[in-house]
């Protein structure tokens, strides 16, 4: 029983871990954005997928055949119905994830950093309330005290702007309705799903392209970046984080989003210099307390099975 208590807490901690770790990186997303900050927020939305499309199918078909190839045989042996239920999941899922991407790069360099945190302050609790009503995810009421504690901290946040809570609550929404989509779809490779996903990103980005083309960039700044956001940015934190969907529920997902602001709200001042409040300090704090709680059964099993394997 202790053996297989410590297996399941192993498991629990692989798949924690691959949800914290892409919310960490793009808690940094900001310094390569701002880095780039000249060049129009479409252009980099372009590049940045057409990069990433180029690389991940790089690595599918020298590295991954075989998961490739069992994916596709399992598409083709599933009911038609089926194969539907899954175009639509990855046509629907994209559009939430491109239009996450573009409203969270304009935001960065055209409003403000804040708005672009706020935003992934706004999303667990859009995303842990569509894991309940869509996913028909139980909530502990442990873990709607949480959500509520995260409320009152997202208020502390936005007594400041209107605009900032706007666009907030739009990339939010967004990148929410991203992961209730991706916890539905299962029995996949999550890899190759995120392949196709860029496939599909960049037929619908193609029309909009051609119309706005005025040549490739010629600055290996902008290349350097756009390689950088590619890789660390976008592909290593979008498969970790689907991954994590696997073991975790997209609710739990949700919570650990809060990591992104807090990363990016010190980021934004000791960065970029950017002042501080006092009631915006409170509020982080709040933030922190609602992951904790949220998490506070996995994070008691999680120490338990150490105890445990320690005696």
């Amino acid at each position: 029983m202790l053996i297989k208590d410590k297996l399941a807490a192993g498991s629990n901690v692989r798949y924690l871990l691959a949800g914290f770790i892409p919310f960490v990186i793009w808690g940094c997303f900001a310094i390569p954005l701002r880095n780039i900050k000249g060049f129009p927020s479409e252009e980099i939305l372009y590049y940045r997928i057409f990069t990433s499309l180029i690389l991940i199918w790089t690595v599918i078909l020298l590295f991954r055949r075989k998961q490739l190839n069992t994916d596709i045989a399992y598409v083709k042996a599933v009911s038609k119905k089926q194969r539907f239920t899954y175009l639509w999941q990855i046509l629907c899922a994209t559009v939430f994830l491109v239009l996450n991407w573009y409203t969270f790069i304009y935001a960065v360099n055209n409003v403000s950093l804040t708005s672009a945190a706020f935003a992934y302050m706004v999303c667990p609790l859009l995303t842990a309330f569509g894991g309940f009503v869509i996913l028909k995810e139980k909530l502990s009421p442990l873990k709607l005290i949480s959500l509520v504690v995260a409320l009152i901290s997202v208020v502390f946040l936005a007594t400041g702007s209107l605009r900032d809570v706007i666009w907030s609550v739009i990339i939010a929404a967004f990148y929410a309705g991203y992961l209730v989509i991706q916890r539905k779809m299962q029995g996949i490779d999550k890899l190759n799903v995120l392949a196709v996903q860029f496939l599909v990103a960049c037929l619908i980005l193609l029309p909009f392209f051609i119309c706005q083309y005025n040549g490739v960039p010629q600055s290996s700044w902008f290349w350097i970046h756009i390689l950088i956001i590619a890789v660390v940015f976008t592909i290593i934190p979008l498969f970790l984080s689907l991954y994590s969907l696997i073991g975790i529920p997209s609710s739990t997902l949700g919570i650990l989003i809060y990591i992104n602001p807090i990363i990016a709200f010190a980021i934004a001042v000791f960065y970029f210099g950017e002042s501080i409040d006092v009631h915006q300090v409170y509020a982080y704090v709040l933030l922190l307390f609602s992951v904790i709680l949220f998490n506070w059964n996995l994070i008691r099993t999680i120490f338990t099975a150490k105890t445990l394997s320690n005696i």
